[in-house]
C-alpha cells in the first residue's frame, strides 16, 4: 500500500489509497509534462557568449606578461647584437689582407741581397704575423660557434625568469584575487541582508583585514538601520491602526455613558446590578480608547523646561497606593530637562503602574525611584558644567518578568495581564525615543524588575511621523 499526494494534476491533492497502474500513468505523464518546465527553469540561461577569465587568471596573465615581455625582448636584442658583434670583434678579415700584403712583401725583399741580419728580422716578422692570423682565426671560430651557445644560455635564463615570474605573479594573484573574492561575496551577502562569515579570514595583505572589519561594522551598521527601519515601519502601523480604533470606539462610547448615567438614576432597584455591570464595563471601554489615543499620537505641542525629580515624586505619590513602600532619591545636581511634561508623566506612571501590580500579592515588595544625572559633565555660558543627560531608574522588588517575555516587553498590545491593553510600555518607549532618549530594562523572575529611562538635557527637534526624533 502506497500513499500518493499530488500537489497540482489530474488527481485530487488529498487523495490516499493504493496506487493502480491508471494512477501510475497519470502520474508518469504528469512528471512527463512537469520534467520540462522544470528544467527550463533551472537550466542557466545560455547567452551564447564566452564568460570572462576570473579576475585571478586575468591579474596571473597580467602579472607574467609584464615580467616575461620585457625580458624576452631584452634577451632577444642582447643575443642578435651580440652575434653580429663577436665576428666583427675577431678582425680576422683585416689580418687575412695583412698576411697577403705581407707575404707580398717579404716576397719581394728575399729577390734582393740581405744582409743576414736583415734575413733573421724578416724571418721574424714573417713568424710573428702567421701567429697573429692564426689567432685571429682561432678568434672567429671561437666567435662563431660561441654565438649558439650564448643564444642558447640567454634562451635558458629566460625560461627560468618565466618559472620565476610565474610562481611570483601566482602567489600575488592568489593574495590579492582570495580576499578579493572573499570581500566581492561578502557584498553580495550584505546587499541580501544575510550574516557575514564568522570564520577565520583568508589569508591576503593587512590592509585586507582592515577592510574586512570595517566592512563587519558596516554590515551591522546597515542591520541596525534596517531594523529601525522596520521597527519605526511597524509602529507606524500600529500608531494608525490604535488611532482607528481609539475613534471607533469613542463614538459610541458618549452616548453609551449618558445612557448608563441616566439608568443609574432612573432604573428600578432590580436593575442596579446589570447597570453597575454596564458602568463597570463602559468605564474599562473608555480607558481603553484613552490608552490607544495616548499610543497614536506622538507627544505635541512646544517643549518646556521640566524637572524630572519633581515630576518622579509627583508621579510616585498620584500612582503608588499607600500600602506599598516607595521611596524617591533625586540628586541635587539633576539638571533640568527640554521636553513634554504630560508625556513624560504618562510614561513614568505607566512604568510605576506596571511596579504596582508586580508588587501585589508580594510580601515584603517595595518600590524604589532614582533621578540622577549621566554624562561627562559640559561646560555652559553662564554657570557650572552640567550633565548631558539625565536617567531615571525605577526599581522593584515584585514578582518579576519570565525570561521569554523579556524580548516582547516593549512591544505594543503584548500583555499577560488580565484587562491590559499591552500599550502601557511602548508609550513610555514611544515617548522617551521621541525625546531621543533610550530605554532599558532587567528582569528576574521572583527577583523584581528595573527600568531606566536615559534622556537628554538638550531641546529634542520635532517627532516625525515614524517616532523617530529629527
Amino acid at each position: 500500500m502506497t500513499k500518493a499526494r499530488v500537489a497540482n494534476g489530474p488527481y485530487r491533492s488529498d487523495h490516499v489509497g493504493s496506487v493502480g497502474p491508471a494512477d501510475r500513468t497519470g502520474l508518469a505523464r504528469h512528471a512527463a509534462c512537469v520534467a520540462p518546465a522544470f528544467a527550463a527553469r533551472t537550466a542557466p540561461e545560455y547567452t551564447g557568449r564566452m564568460a570572462p577569465p576570473r579576475f585571478r587568471t586575468r591579474l596571473f596573465v597580467t602579472l607574467s606578461l609584464f615580467a616575461v615581455l620585457p625580458s624576452a625582448v631584452l634577451t632577444l636584442l642582447w643575443a642578435t647584437t651580440l652575434s653580429t658583434a663577436l665576428p666583427l670583434l675577431s678582425g680576422s678579415a683585416a689580418w687575412e689582407r695583412v698576411a697577403v700584403t705581407g707575404e707580398r712583401a717579404l716576397a719581394a725583399a728575399r729577390t734582393e741581397t740581405l744582409s743576414s741580419t736583415t734575413r733573421a728580422a724578416l724571418a721574424a716578422h714573417e713568424q710573428e704575423l702567421t701567429v697573429s692570423v692564426t689567432d685571429a682565426h682561432r678568434y672567429r671560430y671561437m666567435a662563431v660557434r660561441a654565438v649558439p651557445i650564448v643564444v642558447a644560455v640567454a634562451g635558458g635564463a629566460l625560461v627560468i625568469l618565466a618559472v620565476v615570474a610565474s610562481r611570483v605573479a601566482g602567489h600575488l594573484a592568489r593574495q590579492l584575487s582570495r580576499p578579493l573574492d572573499e570581500l566581492v561575496g561578502w557584498t553580495d551577502r550584505i546587499a541580501r541582508a544575510l550574516p557575514l562569515p564568522a570564520g577565520p579570514p583568508t589569508r591576503g595583505a593587512p590592509e585586507f583585514a582592515v577592510l574586512r572589519n570595517r566592512m563587519r561594522v558596516m554590515a551591522a551598521d546597515l542591520d541596525t538601520g534596517r531594523a529601525r527601519a522596520l521597527e519605526a515601519e511597524r509602529l507606524r502601523a500600529f500608531r494608525e491602526t490604535a488611532r482607528q480604533v481609539a475613534h471607533e470606539l469613542k463614538n459610541p462610547l458618549t452616548p453609551i455613558r449618558l445612557a448608563v448615567a441616566r439608568l443609574q438614576r432612573d432604573a428600578a432597584p432590580a436593575l442596579a446590578d446589570t447597570v453597575d455591570v454596564l458602568a463597570t464595563e463602559s468605564a474599562r471601554l473608555e480607558e481603553m480608547a484613552r490608552s490607544f489615543s495616548q499610543f497614536g499620537r506622538l507627544p505635541d505641542g512646544p517643549p518646556a523646561d521640566v524637572d524630572l525629580g519633581e515630576l518622579a515624586r509627583y508621579v510616585a505619590k498620584a500612582t503608588v497606593p499607600p500600602h506599598i513602600p516607595v521611596s524617591v532619591d533625586v540628586d541635587e545636581t539633576t539638571p533640568l530637562v527640554h521636553g513634554h511634561y504630560d508625556a513624560l508623566v504618562r510614561a513614568l506612571s505607566n512604568v510605576l503602574l506596571n511596579a504596582v501590580d508586580a508588587c501585589s500579592g508580594v510580601g515584603a515588595a517595595a518600590i524604589t525611584v532614582r533621578v540622577a544625572p549621566q554624562g561627562d559633565p559640559q561646560p555652559v555660558t553662564d554657570g557650572p558644567p552640567t550633565a548631558t543627560s539625565v536617567q531615571i531608574v525605577v526599581r522593584d522588588t515584585g514578582s518579576g518578568i519570565a525570561a521569554e517575555h523579556l524580548a516582547r516587553v516593549w512591544e505594543p498590545y503584548v500583555t499577560h495581564k488580565a484587562g491590559g491593553t499591552g500599550l502601557g510600555m511602548a508609550i513610555a518607549r514611544q515617548t522617551v525615543e521621541a525625546h531621543q532618549g533610550t530605554v532599558e530594562l532587567w528582569s528576574e523572575a521572583g527577583q523584581g524588575t528595573e527600568v531606566r529611562f536615559t534622556l537628554p538635557v538638550s531641546a529634542p527637534p520635532g517627532p516625525s511621523d515614524d517616532g523617530v526624533s529629527r
